[in-house]
């Protein structure tokens, strides 16, 4: 007995002594605008824990926004998924469960089983994932992170830092607020069984606290990324290689208070902007199927045989994406521009010169073959002429020339979202901006307007109530809209 407790006290100094050991790292930022308010060995490069699944979580939204799946997606449970150490929900091999309950589960419980279940269900295996996880973390601007996988359990080379998780987690806050509400929930279901916040101690303590993520292993420490509102200020606080959770909580609620304090009362809300989409690479052809309680969607890609290339680095591909934007939107213009000249010609055929009405009177009746004039009124009163008047006094009937004919439908309204330096920026913006509201803006067409002031990003070929839509959608989202109307 004696023995056993010695090997206990002696375990139990070995995880605190490593604990003790993780380097510390943080970060305060200014929500509204990205502004750094402090920074301490930010750029290191360390273990982030549970800190992963932020990721993890936001290409999940990602992948609901854009039809990969939905949040009643049946997910079949993968012997690996089940097979994960704790902190864990419980899932079993063969199991199918709702994917909202799999992102409950990482997002409230830090659940190991559900995050890798997620990634598995998005893309076929937990390394295509992670290939995912960092091409979206690059796209996001987080330079010095590396994914391995889909949970943040130890691996040789998962690494991230204070800076590039603060970023992320900003990126949650505005990219998925309908989302957001999430990270603050003291306890939920998970389908299986009622989850708790591993973060509930901060949101009860610290006031305006409404997220973000814990992170727990012997190498990182106990890390957080939390975030907390007070009045129209926001900021972020990041804390890696806490001693404890209760050092660490304390460290966070120290960091946020500096924030408060740093912060201006009035700030511009500059959103991130959503990252381009670029959805998973080469999927295996054997991936796991997803089930849904209407249809089965199989989650597949190109054959083994025959692999796609893979991706050039994200510079290239945005120049290489942005290049075809520009000319897809030249092609648009000329066909517009095409439409319109074959609509105004048939709008105003040529006809042959019609002659005077004293040639017709001329001519009689017999003038116009095949056209006998009606009988006047017999109740018509006629007036009375000048002596002085002749035929030659007759003037020719004006006739009326249409010059514009819709032909749209009554899609004539248009929706501005900025004006830029570039036309580049410009169909930049534009591209993300349909990408994030496809349900709203598909069918419009994006156009870039160049005037001596800049590039001005529009979409056109809407109806006002469509225009009208989109605006208040961007514009809860914190991006510029006005409406164009007909002209």
């Amino acid at each position: 007995m004696g023995l056993l407790l010695f090997v206990a006290a002696v375990v139990m100094l070995s995880l605190v002594s490593i604990a003790r050991a993780a380097p510390y790292a943080a970060m305060v930022m200014d929500a509204r605008t990205g502004e750094v308010l402090h920074s301490q060995n930010a750029n290191a490069r360390l273990h982030p824990a549970s800190l992963t699944k932020m990721m993890t979580l936001y290409i999940a939204f990602e992948a609901v926004r854009n039809g990969e799946l939905t949040m009643d997606t049946e997910i079949r449970i993968t012997p690996q998924a089940a097979a994960e150490p704790p902190s864990k929900l419980g899932l079993r091999a063969g199991q199918k469960i709702a994917f909202r309950y799999l992102v409950r589960a990482a997002a409230i419980k830090s659940a190991n089983d559900a995050a890798t279940a997620i990634g598995i269900a998005i893309s076929g295996s937990e390394a295509a994932f992670a290939r995912r996880m960092n091409r979206t973390a690059s796209a996001m601007g987080m330079t010095r992170t590396t994914f391995k996988n889909a949970n943040g359990l130890t691996e040789s080379g998962h690494l991230s830092t204070a800076q590039d998780m603060t970023i992320l987690g900003r990126h949650l806050l505005y990219d998925y607020p309908q989302y957001y509400n999430l990270f603050s929930r003291r306890q939920t279901s998970a389908g299986i069984k009622s989850v708790a916040n591993t973060n509930r101690r901060l949101l009860d303590a610290y006031e305006g606290a409404d997220g973000i993520k814990t992170g727990y292993t012997q190498a990182a420490g106990f890390n957080l990324v939390a975030s907390a509102k007070r009045g129209d200020k926001r900021v972020i606080a990041t804390v890696f290689g806490g001693k404890s959770s209760t050092a660490r909580n304390a460290k966070v609620a120290e960091l946020l208070d500096l924030g408060f304090r740093k912060a201006p009362n009035r700030a511009p809300i500059r959103a991130p902007g959503i990252p381009l989409y670029a959805g998973n690479d080469n999927l295996p052809s054997d991936a796991p199927s997803v089930e849904s309680t209407s249809k089965t969607v199989r989650v597949a890609g190109a054959p083994g045989s025959s692999l796609r290339p893979l991706a050039r680095p994200g510079g290239q591909i945005a120049t290489v994406v942005a290049q075809a934007v520009a000319e897809t939107a030249r092609q648009d213009e000329d066909r517009i521009q095409a439409g319109i000249s074959a609509a105004m010609a048939e709008a105003t055929p040529a006809a042959p010169a019609a002659p005077s009405i004293a040639t017709q009177l001329e001519r009689g009746a017999d003038a116009v073959p095949g056209v006998r004039p009606t009988m006047r009124p017999e109740n018509l009163v006629l007036a009375s002429a000048d002596a002085g008047s002749t035929q030659a006094d007759v003037v020719e009937v004006e006739r009326e020339v249409v010059t514009r004919l819709s032909t749209s439908g009554g899609h004539l309204w248009g929706i501005n979202i900025g004006r830029y330096s570039s036309r580049y920026d410009a169909e930049k913006v534009l591209l993300r901006t349909a990408l994030a509201e496809i349900n709203t803006l598909d069918g419009t067409l994006r156009k870039v307007n160049q005037s001596s002031k800049g590039y001005d990003a529009t979409f056109q070929g809407m109806t006002r109530d469509q225009a009208d839509l989109a605006c208040r959608r961007l514009s809860a989202r914190n991006v510029p809209c006005f409406m164009i109307g007909p002209s």
